[in-house]
């Protein structure tokens, strides 16, 4: 089938993104490293002003209940924990990029960010279950990270998606990531990918969020990885917290076996973990934005 969408149109929005923020890059960075330190996110909060009241005033919400206030960064960080405090810095410094509408995929405001942030609880969940040593603290960055292709995606997809879904209901494509190449030449994990490469991300990261539909073809040194970030996908997926008409529309690679110990039990503990965790950011982060108005 012919695309109905040039690529090279899609590769120019890719191009001209704006660049990351340099708490976004640094904290990045900072992660991708196996040996990094509460310290390590700490210096990046430091010395901004405007983050450093955003996670102190988040620590003494009413979410958290605390007797006595946190006055200190270090006490803050380490009362919420790094995920919360992640999540805080990638939130309020990637602009519009996870929180603008979906409209090619039906989904609407904060669907992007909602998803990547159950996704990124689930992979991290995932990890703890490997069966063999890797990143695993690289897990909750590429579940957060995964779908962020879609942000450059949808507004070209959402031209061509009432004929995509058509074909994938008649069968006539296999499943989602099938239709989005077919249409428009590339598919939102390759997009994600480009986009992961614009910014310089990390390695492992862009393979992650290249992969994260297909994992058994990522290079073995980051397939464990791509498999969580696929998992984690997947776990949010399940759990109704996707981005719109593609929800529950990819296949599960189970090659996660040779990777995780994943069994019935152990997947229902991982959503419940998951939904813990999910519950208390989303209530952090709306503590978050009140900050701002």
């Amino acid at each position: 089938m012919e695309p109905r969408i040039s690529s090279d149109d899609i590769r120019e929005a890719i191009a001209n993104l704006p660049i990351l923020s340099p708490n976004v890059s640094r904290l990045l960075q900072v992660l991708s490293t196996d040996d990094y330190e509460l310290d390590d996110v700490v210096n990046i909060v430091k010395y901004d002003a405007a983050l450093t009241a955003k996670v102190l005033k988040v620590a003494n919400s009413p979410v958290f209940g605390l007797v006595n206030p946190v006055t200190t960064l270090d006490r803050a960080i380490s009362y919420l924990g790094k995920w919360i405090v992640i999540s805080i810095i990638l939130s309020d410094n990637t602009g519009e990029l996870f929180h603008k509408p979906l409209e090619g995929y039906d989904g609407g405001q904060n669907a992007l960010w909602r998803h990547d942030l159950f996704a990124a609880f689930s992979s991290s969940e995932v990890a703890r279950l490997a069966k063999h040593d890797f990143e695993a603290e690289l897990a909750f960055t590429a579940g957060l990270l995964h779908d962020i292709g879609k942000f450059v995606f949808s507004p070209f997809w959402e031209k061509v998606v009432p004929e995509a879904l058509g074909h994938i209901e008649e069968g006539s494509m296999a499943d989602y990531l099938e239709a989005e190449r077919s249409l428009t030449g590339m598919d939102h994990a390759q997009i994600g990918y480009e986009m992961a490469r614009h910014w310089d991300f990390p390695e492992p990261l862009q393979q992650a969020i290249l992969y994260h539909h297909t994992p058994q073809q990522a290079p073995e040194e980051f397939r464990a990885l791509a498999f969580a970030a696929h998992l984690g996908d997947m776990c949010a997926m399940m759990a109704g917290c996707d981005t719109g008409n593609d929800g529950m529309q990819y296949p599960l690679d189970d090659g996660y076996s040779e990777f995780f110990d994943l069994t019935s039990e152990s997947l229902a503990q991982i959503l419940l973990e998951a939904e813990i965790q999910f519950k208390k950011a989303i209530s952090s982060l709306s503590v978050e934005e009140e900050v701002d108005k």
